[in-house]
C-alpha cells in the first residue's frame, strides 16, 4: 500500500479536530483529555484508511471500530454518590471516532457539519445545562437525633415547606439514636435555605449533606 498525499492530509485533519475536541474536556477537566481524543480521532481515520483500501473487508473493520471505541467510553463512564458521570465524555469520545472515520472515508462536508454541531451543543448548551441542573438539584442528607419514641417525620415535613421533593427515604434506629437518610430534589436555593436551618438545629447530633 503506497503512502498517498491525501491519506497524510486526513489524518492531520482529524489530528486538528482532536485537538479542538481534546482541548475543551481538557479545559473542563475530563478524563478524556487532549492526547486520548487526538489519538481516538487519528486511530479512527488510520482504521478507515486501511479498511476502504482492503476490498471486501472494509464494513467489519469499520464495525470493529465502533466495538473498540464502546469499550473506550464504558470505561469513562462511573457511579459517584447517586449520580452516573462521564456520560458525556464517553459520548464525545463515541463522535470523536465516527468524526475520524468520516474523515478517513473523504466525507469532509458531513463531518465537518458534525463537528460543528457537536461542538455548538457543548459550548452553547452548556449554560442551559448548568441552569436546569441549579433548578433540579439532587442531594443526599443523613442526619441522627436522640430517639424519642418517634420518627423523623417532621424533618420530612421541613423538606416539604421548603419546596423539596423527597426521592429516597430510610429511617433506622441504634440504641438510643435514631438516623435519617434522604435524597431530595430541587432548586439550589431551596437546598441551602434547608441546609442552615438543619445547621442550627440544636436536635441533631450528626449531620451530612
Amino acid at each position: 500500500m503506497e503512502l498517498e498525499v491525501e491519506d497524510v492530509i486526513k489524518l492531520l485533519i482529524s489530528f486538528a479536530l482532536g485537538v479542538v475536541i481534546g482541548t475543551e474536556r481538557e479545559y473542563r477537566s475530563k478524563s478524556a483529555g487532549l492526547r486520548t481524543l487526538i489519538l481516538i480521532a487519528v486511530g479512527s481515520t488510520l482504521f478507515t484508511i486501511i479498511s476502504t483500501k482492503t476490498g471486501p473487508d472494509a464494513g467489519r473493520i469499520a464495525a470493529n471500530i465502533v466495538t473498540g471505541i464502546g469499550f473506550l467510553g464504558a470505561g469513562i463512564i462511573f457511579r459517584e454518590d447517586n449520580r452516573v458521570v462521564g456520560l458525556t465524555t464517553a459520548a464525545i469520545v463515541w463522535v470523536t471516532a465516527a468524526l475520524g472515520m468520516g474523515i478517513g472515508t473523504g466525507q469532509y462536508l458531513i463531518t465537518l457539519s458534525a463537528f460543528l454541531i457537536s461542538g455548538l451543543s457543548l459550548v452553547i448548551l452548556s449554560p442551559l445545562q448548568k441552569l436546569i441542573r441549579r433548578k433540579r438539584q439532587i442531594r443526599n442528607y443523613r442526619l441522627m437525633c436522640v430517639y424519642q419514641k418517634k420518627t423523623l417525620k417532621q424533618y420530612e415535613d421541613l423538606f416539604k415547606d421548603h419546596h423539596l421533593k423527597i426521592l429516597r427515604g430510610e429511617q433506622k434506629r441504634s440504641g438510643g439514636h435514631i438516623n435519617g437518610s434522604w435524597t431530595l430534589q430541587g432548586s439550589e436555593k431551596h437546598h441551602e435555605q434547608l441546609t442552615k436551618h438543619l445547621l442550627e438545629d440544636q436536635n441533631i447530633l450528626e449531620l451530612d449533606f
